[in-house]
């Protein structure tokens, strides 16, 4: 894990929900995960973040092509919604930090959540898994119902964000390319 620190960057900062303040120069475009003073690792999210650091391209395409947003700033689903929604269900447990004003940092949102990169993942597959069940209940075909939560039933987040990771090596150093 990195923990760089961005020499001549400003001094602004944001509150972790464990109590810590840490200057947002403290969190680099390459980092996912931080090594905090109270001793956790936190995960690290930025806008510039690609939502297939979650999920696989082709759900992040059916995401895109099905979910309406609201924003004329991100007509497009994309990693802040993903985030959006995990603020939504843990607001406690995420800080964020606007910095589009900040051209020092290098991003304009920023989300540091409560719990590691890993938990995070996890997190995220398990509320798309709940956003497609909710569209999935709308559809007036009970087969195509009754058949995803078959399918629901045998999926194992963990399984999945583990054999995710690996593939995408998320476990190893960090580089932009590879968030």
């Amino acid at each position: 894990m990195t923990k760089p620190g961005v020499p001549g960057g400003g001094t602004r900062k944001i509150d972790l929900p464990c109590g810590e303040s840490v200057a947002v120069t403290e969190f680099d475009l390459g980092m996912r995960e931080f090594e905090c003073p109270c001793g956790d690792a936190h995960a690290v999210v930025m806008d510039v973040h690609p939502p297939d650091r979650f999920l696989p391209e082709f759900l992040v395409e059916v995401l895109r092509e099905t979910v309406e947003t609201t924003s004329e700033e991100m007509p497009e689903f994309d990693t802040p919604h993903l985030l959006g929604v995990v603020l939504e269900e843990f607001p406690a447990q995420v800080a964020t930090a606007d910095l589009s004003e900040d051209g020092d940092v290098g991003y304009a949102l920023l989300w540091v959540t409560d719990f590691g990169a890993r938990r995070l993942h996890e997190v995220v597959v398990e509320l798309v898994i709940e956003l497609m069940e909710h569209a999935v209940s709308h559809a007036e075909d009970d087969a195509t119902i009754r058949e995803f939560e078959r399918q629901m039933l045998d999926f194992d987040v963990s399984a999945f964000v583990d054999q995710y990771r690996q593939e995408r090596d998320l476990d190893a150093d960090d580089v932009y390319g590879s968030v």
